[in-house]
């Protein structure tokens, strides 16, 4: 609980560095303040010290969470924009792949070690960060709103080849600044519910809610949920690894599906057929032979496993390529934040809820979950026809005059600059 909770804060805080300082110097702090944080985690022996712990945790993962799709956002072209923004959803999975791993090989252990090893595992990535750290270049949006020309110049040719001549995207970065600028999106949290900005508000907190809606806190409880169902405690643990392996799977899968198919398609298919399987997986759950016959339990079970799939290679990874593509350039560490901040509170609802119902001894629902977020997701479709437009292929300049023009959801694919 105390990790989100943090979240939650750290995600508002995010954005002001971020701002002030930029993208890359406010990662380098936050990587450092992780190393700190660690040290609490580790040596906490007592469940307030780890609470504390896990709430200073929390706030540098909000953190991370804002400033890594809007610096992937900012420092790859178009092109390669879907791919490189829903590398942080990968990153996510590889965490709990790794994570799963780590604690699998310390649970035998009957010392602190059991747990303080899988805390101490997290430096290793603090220190392969901070050696690449000062490699990587400062946004040249950030750099161009400081009015530091010079400066994003030298940045995007950094991320460009010898060969490619970076002059005509500073001048479409500075043309589509000062076209933020007349339309007065503003720089500030208020800004992102005015008139200009309030329907991309809407559509990030959306695309980034429904992870929540669809399911995805599933995931942690996985392996219950595979006890529960009726296998063997180690065939659960492996269906767990399994579950997070596939999603692995899926998320490299739909880096083809983001370079060919539009984010609104694959958005909302994708979304459609989590509905189905979840449907699938209570009505299972009800038939009058599901306490005798064991297939029925093993059929859930690889229902679950084709959901993390279907999600990982759809709403999971293109959640945070419209998260990106959506917001105003200038409010886009705030419009991040603030997506953030309301996932992370209706996570927090179901850190409650899904542990009370998977409970024998309170809501025992079982399988039965699932129509709990089949009924949640089918909502959150008609939402998504209705709000979620397409942006791919299109530049930051043209998204903000399509918005601006406040054109159908249905008229983005087809609409034409001039």
């Amino acid at each position: 609980m105390g990790n989100p909770i943090g979240q939650v804060v750290g995600a508002f805080f995010a954005a002001y560095p971020m701002e002030w300082y930029g993208r890359k110097k406010t990662f380098g702090v936050c990587v450092i303040l992780t190393a700190a944080f660690i040290f609490i985690q580790f040596f906490a022996r007592s469940l307030p010290v780890l609470l504390v712990g896990e709430l200073l945790g929390g706030l540098v993962l909000g953190t991370y969470v804002v400033v890594a799709p809007a610096y992937a956002s900012e420092v790859c072209p178009i092109p390669l924009r879907g791919v490189l923004t829903s590398w942080v959803n990968l990153s996510f999975v590889m965490g709990q792949l790794i994570a799963n791993g780590v604690i699998a090989g310390t649970s035998k252990l009957d010392n602190h070690w059991a747990y303080s090893a899988p805390f101490a595992s997290q430096w290793v990535w603090v220190v392969a960060i901070l050696i690449g750290w000062p490699f990587a270049p400062e946004s040249p949006w950030w750099l161009v709103r400081q009015e530091r020309f010079a400066d994003a110049e030298h940045s995007l040719r950094r991320l460009a080849s010898a060969t490619v001549d970076v002059k005509p995207t500073l001048a479409m970065i500075i043309e589509t600044d000062r076209l933020e600028r007349e339309m007065e999106t503003g720089t500030t949290y208020l800004d992102c519910f005015k008139p200009a900005n309030l329907r991309r508000t809407e559509i990030s907190i959306g695309v980034y809610t429904i992870q929540v809606l669809s399911g995805i806190y599933l995931v942690g409880y996985a392996v219950y949920f595979f006890e529960l169902a009726g296998l063997p405690v180690e065939k659960a643990f492996s269906m767990g690894v399994g579950f997070l392996a596939l999603g692995f799977v899926g998320t490299c899968c739909s880096w083809v599906l983001l370079i060919h198919y539009g984010r609104r398609r694959i958005y909302n298919t994708g979304l459609a057929v989590l509905i189905i399987l979840l449907l699938i997986i209570g009505i299972l759950d009800c038939l009058p032979s599901y306490e005798s016959n064991h297939g029925i339990a093993w059929a859930q079970a690889s229902l679950m496993l084709i959901w993390n799939f279907v999600y990982d290679l759809s709403i999971g990874p293109v959640c945070f390529v419209l998260l990106c593509e959506c917001s105003a350039t200038r409010v886009r560490s705030k419009t991040i934040a603030l997506a953030t901040a309301v996932q992370a509170v209706v996570a927090i609802a179901m850190t409650v809820a899904i542990p009370y119902m998977f409970n024998p001894d309170e809501g025992n629902v079982r399988g039965k979950i699932g129509f709990f977020f089949g009924g949640l997701s089918m909502v959150s479709l008609v939402w998504a026809y209705f709000r979620v437009p397409e942006t791919k292929g299109r530049t930051y300049e043209e998204l903000d005059i399509m918005f601006s023009k406040g054109l159908k959801t249905r008229e983005f694919a087809q609409y034409s600059v001039e």
